[in-house]
């Protein structure tokens, strides 16, 4: 640049470049998803270990996604303001030493202690490096680089029960927790090597702590009254009251945003296409992508009585479809735009659901649940790419971490509704007995996906409503400028 001629090896190495920081921020974000999901596989051996009861095990996964879901919008802003580099740094430091406490948790205090402390961690973490991402990539190699984002998000969660599967049974559930330590290091290590610097200094001032405040309290109220949901149960005085005050106090949070300068949330972009309709389809993908993976590891576990192992590695096919999926809608979306492949993405997916709705007692893993589970995973993958390209192609320069915080809330909360509604279906068949039969089990498992299918199918019919069409969309996304790096 500057007159300098830029010869093919540059641009090679530039390209290059890109790809190892994409890499490092993906195995960033992979940490924090597998310690999502494959939590999930070794509650039983983490319970027994540390004696939690089994009305308080629950907390293992609550103290980690409320912390997390309810922080995202003021760690997206903060990557805004006070940089996106020290922002990452910071959160995966937090995040990896957490993970180390995790693993050394002697009581159930200290587990969840140390689980919240992940989701603070992971909050700061997740939304900057995703604005890192958007500040590094352009046009249809941002697409191809929220592929991975997409691919990272769902095939992490299937692999997340693979892992959890593996190292539960092979050496032990505090392994989950303890191979983080490693992986922080090195992406630390690398981080330093590949991500800019940020040029400007901290702007603490232009922080909007009073919308932080709101914006915590009500998201944390939201997925506190959705985690409990299933146990205390939907119309309770607990859930019911928790979560409307939750709602009251996102809704002053939105009317003061309006009017100040610099706010935590640009509200006005939730009223665009893209934005808000990209907002609302992240909620209900991820509902379905969350949801499909617990029922499923129940079902195998439960109704087929699969160890911790078998049912790790029986997603293992499902990572991949989610991942193939992922690839394919980075491609799709450069050519036709976000409405008509969410649509058939979703379409997919509910035929997928449909088909894993079959299963029953009599069962077995190939014949009742592979089929669905690759056929789910590939229309989710496409639907992951296209919700995040939907909500981030549009992002200034001064908006990349609101948005991309945004964009992981969504996450989180679509995933913590789903999980809550479906596991409630799915015990609504067995009616509270601890000695439930097979058949039982899964004929409320079956009942579940069937909801999860249908959920999906309105979801098609709805993208094709609120998702801006290719003609207005592809302009933007092939125009997307690179952001400046600060």
């Amino acid at each position: 640049m500057h007159g300098r001629k830029q010869g093919p090896d540059a641009h090679e190495r530039s390209s290059g470049q890109r790809g190892i920081l994409l890499a490092v921020l993906a195995l960033a974000q992979l940490m924090v998803i597998l310690d999502i999901s494959a939590v999930n596989v070794a509650l039983p051996d983490l319970a027994k270990d540390l004696s939690i009861d089994r009305g308080d095990i629950s907390w293992t996964i609550t103290s980690y996604s409320l912390i997390f879901g309810s922080l995202l919008l003021l760690g997206g802003r903060a990557a805004d303001l006070i940089g996106r580099r020290r922002m990452f740094l910071t959160g995966l430091t937090v995040f990896t030493t957490a993970s180390l406490m995790t693993a050394l948790a002697s009581g159930e205090a200290s587990l969840f202690a140390a689980r919240a402390g992940q989701g603070l961690g992971a909050a700061m973490l997740s939304p900057a490096a995703l604005s890192i991402i958007i500040a590094t990539f352009t046009g249809p190699e941002r697409t191809r680089a929220l592929g991975v984002w997409g691919a990272v998000g769902g095939a992490g969660a299937a692999i997340g029960v693979l892992l959890g599967g593996v190292l539960t049974e092979l050496i032990d559930w505090r392994a989950i927790f303890m191979i983080n330590l490693p992986v922080g290091i090195i992406v630390a290590a690398m981080t330093r090597h590949v991500v800019p610097a940020d040029g400007e200094r901290p702007r603490w001032r232009g922080l909007d702590l009073r919308g932080a405040v709101l914006a915590t309290a009500g998201l944390g109220a939201v997925v506190f009254a959705i985690s409990r949901a299933a146990d205390a149960g939907w119309t309770s005085g607990q859930t019911l009251g928790i979560g409307a005050a939750g709602a009251v106090t996102l809704v002053v949070f939105g009317a003061l945003e309006l009017r100040i300068a610099n706010p935590l949330l640009k509200v006005q972009r939730l009223g665009e296409r893209a934005v808000g309709g990209g907002m609302l389809m992240m909620l209900t993908v991820s509902a379905v992508l969350f949801g499909s993976f617990l029922l499923s590891s129940i079902y195998m576990q439960d109704v087929l009585g699969s160890s911790a192992l078998v049912t790790g590695l029986a997603f293992l096919p499902m990572a991949l479809a989610v991942g193939a999926g992922a690839h394919a809608g980075g491609h799709v979306i450069g050519h036709g735009g976000v409405r008509a492949p969410m649509a058939v993405a979703l379409a997919v997916a509910a035929g997928g659901l449909l088909l894993l709705s079959g299963v029953d007692a009599s069962g077995s893993y190939v014949a009742d649940l592979l089929p669905g589970m690759i056929i789910t995973g590939i229309g989710l993958g496409v639907a992951l790419v296209a919700v995040a390209t939907a909500v981030l192609t549009d992002a200034a320069d001064d908006e990349t971490g609101m948005l991309s915080g945004l964009n992981t809330t969504g996450h989180e909360i679509g995933g913590s509704l789903g999980v809550a509604v479906l596991i409630s279906v799915a015990t609504s068949a067995v009616g509270g007995s601890a000695a439930s039969s097979g058949a039982a089990v899964a004929a409320g498992i079956a009942d579940a996906f069937q909801v999860a299918g249908g959920i999906a199918a309105a979801a098609a019919i709805i993208a094709l409503v609120v998702l801006p069409s290719a003609s207005t969309f592809l302009p933007k996304l092939r125009l997307a400028p690179r952001v400046a790096v600060h």
